[in-house]
């Protein structure tokens, strides 16, 4: 009896809590809703170096950071030379130069409002190269590594990536309606069958070497594929970059990786500051979200197709209600049917004579343009 009225007694004041809960609003001033965030990595070398300038969301907005646009970016050396970061639009600024790793440089930049944000001095590291690049197949899926090396100058290591993978649709045709001619062949400008399909690495990846014998990081991991995953239809493709950074750019960086996993985004919306080497010149309590490291990127593209990790089924979703239609259409329907472009002509139906007409295929299961872009990228491989 005692052990009842124990439990009703718990139950009763679990629930009058939960009833007076209220919701937490921390009071956050307004300028600190709108932070100016600073994203890159300069490569020493003349690689392509991509600078983004953007704001955090207001908390509990929804929506992207918004890029900043019409800054004035300059790296400026110890020595007096300066370098100009070009801007190519939507928040993105790039810097393709060769300098010399033995200066110390400082990042200027200069906002549309006339704010001035300066980094810290920096100091080039060379990173070490990549001593090997591959993937294994296993029984859960496929696993892209690389093994490197550090040593007393480069002992923490930043590890981001490019894929690129080959896009087929659910249905692959190879006509196309023409109202002067009809249904006829595409030609290789007009197919929509294969498709290359482009994305940037979200995730942030970080080890130090010195953690290892000989400072050797051996098989670290880059991505990781469950079994099916449709990014290996045909061929896949993936850029591994390689950074050396400071150990202040580590710190940083763990707090980059923490508050994008806590909350899904790396920097929008924003729950606390996280630093980094910027700062506004004439106001350095105001803050500045980003850690600009410059070094030597050592890179490594691997290729994967699908014929090396057979039996691999794909599955997409969003094509399993995708079928060729059971009807007919004749010449007579032709503009009626495939004249908006959302239905098109499939497969032939043959007939004693010819072709009758065609069964049809929804645009959405046999466009990859919809998801991907038909231009072979010029690294590609056959």
């Amino acid at each position: 009896m005692k052990a009842v009225f124990y439990f009703f007694f718990v139950f009763i004041l679990a629930v009058s809590v939960s009833a007076c809960r209220e919701i937490y609003e921390p009071e956050v001033n307004q300028l600190d809703q709108s932070i100016l965030v600073v994203e890159g990595y300069f490569d020493s070398e003349g690689l392509r170096s991509e600078l983004r300038l953007s704001r955090t969301s207001n908390l509990g907005a929804e929506n992207s950071p918004s890029p900043v646009l019409g800054a004035k970016i300059e790296l400026i050396s110890d020595t007096g030379d300066s370098h100009s970061i070009v801007e190519e639009g939507d928040g993105l600024y790039v810097f393709q130069k060769n300098i010399p790793e033995t200066n110390t440089y400082l990042l200027s930049i200069q906002l549309p409002n006339g704010q001035v944000v300066e980094s810290d001095p920096i100091q080039p590291i060379l990173t070490p190269p990549i001593l090997d690049a591959g993937f294994l197949r296993d029984e859960s899926g496929v696993e892209v590594y690389v093994n490197t090396q550090g040593n007393e100058n480069a002992d923490d290591f930043l590890w981001t990536y490019d894929e690129t993978w080959i896009f087929l649709p659910r249905i692959r045709l190879t006509f196309i309606y023409k109202p002067d001619e009809g249904v006829v062949n595409r030609n290789d400008d007009e197919r929509i069958d294969l498709c290359y399909k482009t994305e940037k690495n979200a995730g942030i990846i970080l080890e130090t070497s010195s953690r290892f014998e000989n400072q050797v990081v051996f098989r670290q991991t880059i991505k990781e594929f469950e079994e099916g995953d449709p990014r290996m239809q045909l061929r896949y493709s993936i850029l591994v970059s390689q950074k050396a950074i400071p150990q202040e750019a580590v710190e940083f960086w763990e707090k980059i990786k923490k508050n994008s996993e806590d909350i899904g985004s790396v920097f929008s919306p924003l729950p606390s500051l996280i630093g980094g080497n910027l700062h506004y010149v004439d106001d350095q309590e105001r803050p500045v979200v980003g850690q600009i490291s410059i070094g030597v990127v050592q890179q490594a593209r691997i290729f994967i197709d699908r014929e090396e990790i057979l039996p691999w089924d794909i599955s997409i979703a969003e094509f399993d209600d995708c079928f060729i239609g059971i009807d007919t259409i004749r010449s007579a329907m032709y503009e009626q049917v495939f004249s908006s472009g959302a239905v098109l002509p499939a497969r032939v139906v043959p007939g004693p004579m010819g072709p009758i007409g065609y069964y049809t295929a929804a645009r959405r299961c046999a466009d990859c343009t919809l998801y991907a872009d038909r231009e072979k990228p010029d690294f590609w491989k056959d």
